[in-house]
């Protein structure tokens, strides 16, 4: 997902496109990783000084079931990046600086074996360990 595609998507739904939603595609936009509600709010404060952490976890929210944010839990805490918007793959996640890379594997078919009388609707495959960066630190 990127910019403009997510614009086109929150004024479809009927949401305004403020400045301060803006801003957080942007921020989104220019990570690889995986942020906190805190990391965009410590962002957003600097050019939004007493921005409501309700506002911003609100925003996130949205995004999130929207489909312009995925989310993932790490180190305890929800953590969001901006939807991939090509195909079909999963991803590794540094449990240090939340850096993904993505994995063109999917266990998929043999799970589909083991369950066959499930329906399944969705999955979701992540690896979390350390990136070179943070494993040689």
């Amino acid at each position: 997902m990127n910019k403009k595609e997510a614009i086109r998507l929150l004024n479809d739904k009927g949401y305004k496109t403020t400045k301060r939603r803006l801003d957080i595609l942007n921020y989104f936009e220019g990570e690889d990783r995986y942020r906190t509600a805190k990391d965009l709010n410590d962002h957003m404060e600097v050019k939004y000084p007493g921005i409501s952490f309700d506002t911003v976890y609100r925003n996130l929210h949205l995004y999130n079931e929207m489909g312009i944010l995925e989310s993932t839990e790490l180190n305890g805490e929800k953590q969001f990046r901006m939807k991939c918007s090509h195909d079909h793959h999963h991803h590794f996640i540094c449990n240090q600086c939340g850096k993904t890379t993505e994995i063109d594997v999917c266990p998929m078919e043999e799970a589909l074996r083991m369950l066959s009388n499930y329906t399944i609707e969705d999955h979701k495959f992540e690896i979390y360990g350390l990136c070179p960066l943070c494993g040689t630190a």
